[in-house]
């Protein structure tokens, strides 16, 4: 059952604040994540140096406790990017090549002659670059499926697959499921479970101490969970009407919108991660001092592959001089040769992600909220324009 909450019935509590603050960005944030409310936490580095660190509002509502640096949020999609380099250390030690081809490694898939088969030119790189022609075709799940839904579910349909939206590499198109099955690659020529081979490879070596996969048996071990929450009228919810009471016909509340509410996928290499924004940090400088994988080896992810702008297939992320690489969206003008901005977001249940590299001034923004009634875009259009990032 969603838990409720009145605004009225919350005192106010207090935002962390780094010492080097910047009124110019508070202005930003403040009138967005109010005290009291769900919010967010808010990182911008340049170099190595942290030039704002600040947490907004309250990452649980029941008990109150503050929003900071160290809260853990799930950053959905951003989780895809871990996904990624794993594959591409795999890669990078010879263990697989972003060439192979799908069924190489999932032979299973074949039905009739492979010749003839919908899965012959579908190679790793599709994938990783969301370009594979593969559709999201799960049909209908029930409500059941899409509030517990697991990587076997996300995959079954896989099985069955009798045809490709296009032709592999030559459009966009952003799925899940094919970054769920790139996590299962990683288990078949590892013989790791996903999660175990990230944490020793990955989150280990970056210094990611508090960083973890979302485990619905034991979300107790997630440190400083934050709770995804949205704001709307809880009268039309059969759950919540008594609640709301017959007096009030239109109510809008704070509920709980995460695992076990509507619509919260629990899946993991395609965006199961909870971490919070100094381990993103964290992340951030063991993948530029290479200890996660090699210079060269991230540049190739972060090299345009597929381009979004434009695309029939896909709205997400579609807007003029937009790529994406192996894990990464990138953006990159006509006529430059570096991107301009190398990112992802992320969209879960009430959590709304953003994690932005600028290449040219050597920045990070990072914004991990509870509450996704924010306009993601303009605010990081606002940021960029007011720190000069591109």
């Amino acid at each position: 059952m969603k838990k409720i909450f009145r605004l009225m019935a919350l005192s106010a509590l207090c935002v962390t604040s780094c010492t080097n603050a910047r009124p110019d960005l508070d202005s930003i944030f403040e009138p967005l994540f109010p005290a009291g409310e769900p919010g967010a936490a808010v990182l911008v580095m340049t170099g190595d140096k942290v030039i704002y660190d600040r947490g907004f509002g309250t990452a649980d509502l029941t008990t109150g406790a503050a929003i900071d640096g160290e809260t853990s949020f799930n950053i959905a999609s951003c989780s895809k990017q871990f996904t990624a380099v794993a594959v591409l250390q795999l890669a990078q030690e010879g263990c697989l090549s972003v060439e192979d081809r799908i069924i190489d490694h999932f032979p299973e898939f074949l039905r009739g002659e492979p010749s003839d088969s919908i899965w012959n030119d579908i190679r790793i790189k599709h994938l990783l670059s969301h370009s594979s022609g593969i559709p999201d075709a799960r049909g209908y799940l029930s409500h059941e499926q899409k509030v517990f839904g697991d990587e076997t579910l996300a995959l079954e349909y896989l099985n069955t697959l009798d045809h490709l939206n296009f032709t592999p590499g030559t459009q966009y198109e952003y799925i899940n499921p094919t970054f769920v099955l790139l996590g299962r690659l990683v288990e078949r020529i590892t013989g790791t479970e996903f999660t175990t081979y990230v944490q020793e490879h990955i989150f280990t070596p970056a210094g990611m101490d508090k960083t973890v996969y979302f485990d619905p048996q034991h979300q107790d071990l997630i440190p400083d969970m934050a709770r995804g929450y949205e704001y709307d009228d809880v009268s039309s919810m059969g759950e919540e009407r008594a609640a709301a009471g017959p007096e009030s016909p239109s109510v809008k509340e704070w509920y709980e919108y995460d695992y076990g509410e509507e619509s919260f996928f629990a899946t993991r290499p395609d965006g199961g991660i909870y971490s919070s924004t100094h381990e993103i940090a964290r992340w951030e400088k063991a993948l530029r001092e290479g200890r996660i994988l090699s210079k060269e080896m991230l540049a190739e992810a972060w090299t345009p592959v597929t381009l979004v702008s434009g695309s029939d297939w896909s709205d997400y992320q579609n807007r003029p001089g937009t790529w994406y690489g192996y894990g990464w969206f990138i953006e990159q003008e006509e006529g430059e040769t570096s991107p301009s901005c190398i990112y992802h977001t992320g969209d879960n249940g009430g959590f709304k992600a953003l994690v932005a590299r600028y290449p040219k001034t050597d920045a990070l923004l990072v914004i991990l909220a509870n509450r996704a009634d924010w306009d993601r875009q303009a605010v990081r259009e606002s940021i960029e324009k007011l720190l000069n990032l591109k």
